[in-house]
């Protein structure tokens, strides 16, 4: 992968979505930069540019290469990565949720909020805000629970609270972002911690924060959002 913002230089793409990518790199990038990549995979397709926004950044460790987690935004770019996955051959996630539906899993510790998060998905399933959609809805009281329930099933997405007993959120985040099974999988943090949780958890690799107390409108928007329903 070649960057096309004057910063030449060839990255290996680590992990690859129709949101965004995952860029092992040692050059340095800040939250909110905006990039533009050429995509090359040989024998495959010829190079192909998209843009992105700079949304979580990795640290280099003796067991992993330092890197940048690119998400992308334009329609016209995510058809790009559509077409890519499909020429590898790695396009299983749309056909798993075509024919299974799509699971969610809220982490939270507060049966009220529970509640309210269970109340707009369960009203996303049944259509009555919306086309039917396929989406069973599962929970887990901290990191440490969602972590072996990532692990042992197939979600779509992650909601989870950032301060919890156990487990907290940050470190549930940084866990997914680190396991090459997870770390494809959105992630909505949804707290009551300021500009500094916020900061902290968009580094770690959450795709949208949403601050407590949070809008029906604005959790079931975030949801169609990053499952991608129309």
């Amino acid at each position: 992968m070649d960057y096309t913002d004057g910063r030449q230089a060839r990255d290996v793409t680590e992990n690859l979505s129709h949101e965004g990518l995952f860029v092992q790199t040692e050059q340095v990038f800040r939250l909110g930069d905006e990039v533009r990549l050429a995509l090359s995979f040989p024998g495959l397709l010829d190079p192909v540019e998209v843009s992105g926004t700079v949304a979580w950044t990795r640290p280099a460790r003796a067991d992993q290469p330092a890197g940048v987690g690119v998400r992308v935004e334009r329609e016209q770019d995510r058809r790009k990565l559509g077409d890519i996955l499909s020429a590898a051959g790695a396009d299983s996630h749309a056909s798993h949720v075509e024919h299974e539906g799509y699971r969610v899993l809220i982490v939270e510790d507060n049966p009220h909020i529970i509640e309210m998060y269970s109340y707009v998905l369960k009203k996303l399933a049944s259509g009555e805000l919306h086309g039917k959609v396929p989406l069973e809805v599962h929970f887990a009281p901290d990191g440490h629970h969602a972590l072996q329930m990532l692990r042992e099933d197939r979600f779509n997405l992650v909601m989870t609270d950032l301060y919890m007993p156990v487990m907290d959120g940050f470190a549930l985040v940084e866990r997914m972002r680190e396991e090459e099974a997870l770390r494809a999988i959105p992630i909505i943090a949804i707290s009551a911690g300021g500009k500094e949780a916020q900061d902290r958890a968009m580094q770690l690799g959450v795709d949208i924060y949403l601050r407590k107390p949070v809008r029906f409108v604005e959790v079931l928007e975030t949801v169609k959002q990053l499952l991608r329903i129309k």
